[in-house]
C-alpha cells in the first residue's frame, strides 16, 4: 500500500533529517511532498489540510520555544480537522518521546531516529534495528606474525638470558605452584574422599585467613556469597542483542575496555551494556587484596570493592554471559594466585592471558623469585589451553625508564616463545614520570609513543597491544577531558594499525568509589567519533619520533647486554637491572622466601 506524506521541516534552518526520510520513502516507493523550511505554523496547517495526507511528518531540530509552538501547531491541526484524516508525527533534536505524547502527536522520535526507523512506523511495522557490530566472529590475533627476530643482537640476548632463566627454575616451585596443582587435581577427581585429602593439603599452604573460609566457612571482610536470586535476576533481562559499533573503517585495533566491579553481576551488566555501545572485549579485573594471599576463597563470590575475585565460579558467570563474538581475558599477572588463577583461566576457556613476572614483582607486587617461578606456570597454562597472553609494562608508570620497561617486555616474550606460547607484546601509552622528567613528551603525546611501537616492529615480529589502559596520567579529574584523552590515544593505536587497545572509563584514573556504566559510555562514544573523524586517515609524528626511536633501541640492547653479563636474572631484578629504587622500582615483598627446591 503506497502512502501520502507530507514533510515538514518545522525549522528556520535545519531540513537535512526530514529530507533524509523523505528519501527512504520515495525509495519505498510512497508518495511524498516536502515544504520549505521557512513557514508560519498557520501555512504549515494551511498546507496540512489542502491535501488528503495519511502522515504529517514534522521535524524540529532548534529547541528555542519549541514546547509553545508544538502546543499551538497541534491545537490549530486539530481545529482544522486535520487530525480526523493523518497521523500527525514529530523528531528532531528538540523532541523526545515523552514530550511528543504529551503535546498530543500520535508519535514522537528523538535524535538518534534513523530513516529506516520512520519508514517502518510509516508502514505500520515493528522495527528491527540492524545489528551493526563491524565484527560477528573472534578470530586469533597471533596467527599473523611468525615472531622472528629482525633485530639478530636483541634476539642473542634474550636467548641467553631465557634459558638462564628456564635452567633456574626447573627444579624449583611455589606454595602458588603447588595449590594449583592440588585444585587441578581436586577439580579433576570425583572421589570425596580424596577432594577432602587434597582440600587439607591445599589449607596448609594458605595463609589464616583463608584457611578459615574453608576449615569454618568464614568470609574475608568485605566479600559475601553471591545469592542464586543475583544471577537469576540478571538471567530474567534479556540481551537485546544489539551493537552500536565502535568502528568505523578498520577492524583494528580491537577495543578491549576493563571490568571488575567486584561483584561477578555487575559484571555481566557492564559487559552486556558495553557490547551494545559496540567493545570487541573486556578484561577481568582482580582486586589487588588476592594478590597479597596465599590461597583463593572457592564458589560465587561478590566483593565490595574494585576488582572481582578470580574463583573459577566467578570468571565462569562473567564468561558465559558474554556474548560469543566478544573476546574475554583474565588478569594474574602479578600475586600469590597467578598459578592457580591461569588454571582457572585455562579451564572456563578465556581468549587471553595476562603475565607480567617484572612489572608485577615491583614496588607493593609480589617477590620476583616468587613470580618468576609462578609466571612460568601461568605461561604453561596458557600453551595448554591454547590462549595467547600479553605482558603489560605499567612499570613505566612508576618512573621506571621506559626502554627499561621495554626490555623486561621483550625477556617475557622470549619465555614464552620458548615454552611454546603466543605473547602479545604491551607498550604502556601514557604521560610517563620517565617522560616528564626527562621532556619526551614536552611538545606532544604521539612521538613518543609511536617510537615505542616502531622499535618493537624493528625488533620483533609480534602482535602489539597498547595499555594499560592508554592514557595513563594525561586524564584529568574531569569526564569530558579523560573521554577525550581516552579517545586521541586509541585514534593513534588506530593510526599505527596495533592489533588491540585497551581503554578505561572516564573515571579510570581518579575514581572516587565504584566505577559506572555511564563513565564506561562516555569513552566508548568518544573513541567512537576519534575512529570516525580519523577513518584511514592517521597522525604525522615529527622527526622527534626517529630520534626517540632510535634512542631506545640502543638502551634495549645496553640493558639486556648488562642483564646477560650478571648472569642472573633474579639477582638482575633485586639489583634494579631493570628498574632501580631511584627510579621508582623497588622489589615487591610479597611471598619472600618462599620458592623451594621441588621435592624429588
Amino acid at each position: 500500500m503506497k502512502l501520502k506524506c507530507l514533510m515538514v521541516p518545522f525549522d528556520p534552518v535545519h531540513d537535512v533529517g526530514i529530507r533524509m526520510i523523505r528519501a527512504q520513502l520515495d525509495k519505498a516507493g510512497h508518495q511524498t511532498a516536502l515544504l520549505p523550511p521557512d513557514l508560519s505554523v498557520e501555512e504549515v496547517v494551511r498546507k496540512a489540510a489542502e491535501g488528503d495526507y495519511d502522515y504529517i511528518l514534522i521535524s524540529r531540530t532548534m529547541g528555542y520555544g519549541v514546547v509553545e509552538i508544538l502546543t499551538r501547531l497541534i491545537d490549530l491541526m486539530d481545529a482544522a480537522g486535520v487530525r480526523k484524516k493523518s497521523k500527525i508525527v514529530i523528531g528532531g533534536k528538540a523532541v523526545t518521546p515523552q514530550l511528543a505524547a504529551e503535546l498530543g502527536f500520535d508519535q514522537g522520535f528523538d535524535a538518534d531516529t534513523t530513516p529506516e526507523q520512520a519508514l517502518a512506523y510509516v508502514e505500520g511495522r515493528k522495527y528491527i534495528p540492524e545489528k551493526t557490530a563491524f565484527r560477528k566472529d573472534k578470530y586469533d590475533v597471533t596467527s599473523i606474525y611468525s615472531y622472528l627476530f629482525r633485530h639478530k643482537q636483541i634476539e642473542e640476548l634474550l636467548n641467553e638470558i631465557g634459558d638462564e632463566i628456564l635452567d633456574w627454575a626447573s627444579p624449583r616451585t611455589s606454595p602458588g605452584v603447588e595449590r594449583a596443582l592440588i585444585r587441578e587435581q581436586m577439580l579433576e577427581t570425583n572421589s570425596e574422599k580424596e577432594k577432602e585429602s587434597l582440600l587439607k593439603k591445599y589449607i596448609s599452604l594458605c595463609d589464616d585467613d583463608i584457611a578459615a573460609f574453608y576449615a569454618e566457612g568464614k568470609f574475608i571482610q568485605g566479600t559475601r556469597k553471591l545469592a542464586p536470586d543475583e544471577l537469576r535476576a540478571l538471567d530474567a533481562i534479556p540481551d537485546s542483542g544489539h551493537t552500536k559499533s565502535l568502528h568505523h573503517t578498520k577492524k583494528r585495533p580491537l577495543i578491549i575496555f576493563f571490568s571488575g566491579s567486584g561483584c561477578p553481576v555487575m559484571d555481566a551488566m557492564h559487559n552486556r551494556i558495553a557490547a551494545e555501545w559496540g567493545v570487541d572485549g573486556v578484561i577481568f579485573i582482580c582486586p589487588s587484596w588476592v594478590a597479597r594471599h596465599e590461597g583463593l576463597m572457592s564458589g560465587p563470590i561478590s566483593h565490595e570493592e574494585d576488582g572481582t575475585i578470580p574463583t573459577l565460579d566467578n570468571i565462569r558467570i562473567v564468561k558465559e554471559r558474554l556474548r560469543p563474538n566478544l573476546y574475554f581475558q583474565v588478569r594474574y599477572h602479578r600475586g600469590l594466585n597467578t598459578p592457580e588463577a591461569s588454571l582457572y583461566a585455562r579451564l572456563a576457556g578465556v581468549d587471553f592471558g595476562k603475565i607480567n613476572p617484572i612489572y608485577g614483582s615491583l614496588n607493593g607486587g609480589t617477590d620476583p623469585e616468587r613470580l618468576l617461578i609462578d609466571a612460568l606456570f601461568a605461561m604453561k597454562q596458557t600453551v595448554r589451553g591454547g590462549f595467547a597472553f600479553d605482558m603489560p609494562d605499567n612499570d613505566e608508570l612508576s618512573g621506571i625508564p621506559t626502554y627499561k620497561c621495554l626490555s623486561s617486555m621483550l625477556v617475557t616474550l622470549m619465555l614464552g616463545i620458548k615454552l611454546g606460547a603466543r605473547p602479545i607484546l604491551k607498550p604502556l601509552f601514557c604521560y610517563s614520570p620517565y617522560a616528564m622528567i626527562n621532556g619526551q613528551m614536552e611538545d606532544n603525546w604521539i612521538d613518543y609513543n609511536v617510537a615505542k611501537i616502531r622499535v618493537l616492529r624493528k625488533i620483533v615480529h609480534a602482535p602489539i597491544w597498547p595499555g594499560e589502559p592508554v592514557g595513563f596520567l594525561t586524564h584529568e579529574d574531569d569526564r569530558c577531558q579523560s573521554a577525550t584523552t581516552t579517545a586521541l590515544h586509541a585514534g593513534l593505536c588506530a593510526a599505527l594499525d596495533t592489533d588491540l587497545v585497551t581503554v578505561a572509563s572516564t573515571d579510570e584514573s581518579y575514581s572516587h568509589g565504584p566505577i559506572v556504566i555511564g563513565s564506561r559510555i562516555d569513552s566508548f562514544n568518544a573513541i567512537r567519533s576519534m575512529l570516525r573523524f580519523m577513518g584511514h586517515g592517521g597522525f604525522e609524528p615529527t622527526p622527534k619520533a626517529e630520534s626517540y626511536e632510535h634512542f631506545l633501541e640502543d638502551k634495549i640492547v645496553e640493558t639486556l647486554i648488562t642483564v646477560k653479563k650478571r648472569g642472573s636474572f633474579v639477582n638482575a631484578l633485586y639489583e634494579g637491572l631493570l628498574g632501580a629504587r631511584d627510579e621508582g622500582a623497588n622489589p615487591g615483598r610479597a611471598g619472600r622466601d618462599t620458592v623451594t627446591i621441588k621435592e624429588s
